[in-house]
């Protein structure tokens, strides 16, 4: 199978095949890129001048990879974006020390003038409502013209003209984070055991509006998308942030309808971002159609990827675990960094269906040469028959 186009390459790993080598992703998400200050340390350290630096996710820091990167080690995948809505801006005042924002759905966002990396949520729209004022919440304006804009021609434009598969950066909130984005993560926990009939009502708030955005969406894009993203974070460093029972009486049936409206839209395969422990709910995703899970955090609890592999490797995509970003990377020497690589690769990559990347986003202060030990590695060693 050799001399695949990289949207072939990514297919045959997505459909559990062995393609000609690993397929290779660097920031083609919001949750396996870089941020600003690493990105512009790691295109000094490879000799590249000049070129715009966009912004991925806004309160993370991240940016989109430069094109000459994502081309010198050949990465497979590229980033379709909606517009920016024109009815709402982002106003960023000083408050105390910090950069203080709202976003559209109200949530009050700060990161320190000096010596900050990412913004952090200070202010929850939600936290005290009663039951009504949720139930009345409206939240963004999903048919503002501006996030659809061209997105339709753009992505027309990159299915035809280019060999990359496409990941749409398009989609709602998860039903547990979006709840505790809105109400607070304690007042939510507490919803979920004493209130939940508050707990319930805030997410199908929080399902009819992701519905809302995603119809929007896979209307304009779903025949030209490989991928469409969703998730919820459901664990921990070291276990599930809630018993698994709460979450299949909860929520897990709210993101069973959700994915099944998604699949009606396209035929694109569901990935789903999980942090931490995933392992007590990779069976629940998999029956309401979940085929991908990201970012496979392989320092939590029970995250070790031959088990993962062994147990789900022949129902899910592994997109991620492919260096740890904790510890190794940012930390480690150049050789641990090799030597991490090829693990998971031998642990993750026999029969197809695993996506290389790092463990969610690359942090700041992350030595440019390993990045770049990282991904050659990925490149060379990935080649089918691995290990």
């Amino acid at each position: 199978m050799d001399g695949m186009s990289h949207r072939e390459r990514v297919l045959a790993a997505l459909n559990h095949k062995e393609p000609d080598r690993v397929p290779i992703d660097l920031g083609s998400t919001w949750v396996s890129t870089i941020v600003e200050s690493t990105h512009e340390s790691l295109k000094e350290y490879l000799g590249l001048e000049g070129g715009a630096t966009e912004s991925a996710m806004f309160v993370l820091q991240t940016v989109r990879v430069d094109e000459r990167i994502q081309k010198m080690f050949d990465t497979d995948i590229r980033p379709v974006v909606p517009g920016a809505p024109v009815n709402w801006e982002r106003k960023i005042e000083e408050k105390g020390g910090y950069d203080y924002f709202e976003d559209d759905w109200g949530i009050g966002w700060r990161m320190p003038r000096k010596g900050g990396f990412y913004y952090d949520m200070v202010k929850h729209p939600l936290a005290g409502a009663d039951l009504q004022e949720i139930k009345s919440y409206r939240g963004p304006d999903i048919s503002d013209p501006g996030r659809i804009a061209g997105l339709a021609e753009r992505t027309r434009q990159m299915h035809e003209e280019t060999d990359y598969a496409i990941f749409p950066e398009i989609g709602g909130p998860g039903m547990f984070e979006g709840s505790w984005f809105l109400r607070g993560m304690e007042q939510f926990m507490v919803d979920m055991i004493n209130d939940p009939e508050s707990a319930a009502a805030l997410m199908d708030k929080l399902l009819e509006i992701s519905a809302g955005f995603y119809g929007l969406y896979l209307d304009e894009i779903g025949d030209y998308i490989d991928i469409v993203p969703m998730g919820d974070d459901l664990g921990g460093q070291r276990g599930p942030l809630m018993n698994p029972d709460m979450y299949r009486k909860l929520i897990k049936p709210r993101q069973k309808e959700l994915i099944s409206f998604v699949k009606s839209k396209t035929k694109a395969k569901v990935f789903f971002h999980i942090c931490g422990d995933a392992t007590p709910f990779l069976d629940d995703l998999i029956e309401i159609g979940v085929d991908i899970i990201n970012p496979v955090q392989v320092t939590a609890a029970n995250m070790d990827t031959k088990k993962l592999k062994e147990r789900w490797g022949d129902r899910l995509v592994f997109w991620g675990g492919g260096c740890d970003t904790q510890r190794i990377l940012p930390f480690g020497t150049e050789d641990e960094v090799a030597d991490e690589v090829r693990r998971r690769i031998d642990d993750l990559a026999p029969g197809g269906g695993f996506i290389f990347n790092q463990v969610h986003d690359i942090q700041a202060n992350t030595p440019p040469g390993n990045i770049v030990v990282m991904l050659k590695t990925a490149l060379e060693y990935g080649r089918y028959p691995v290990g």
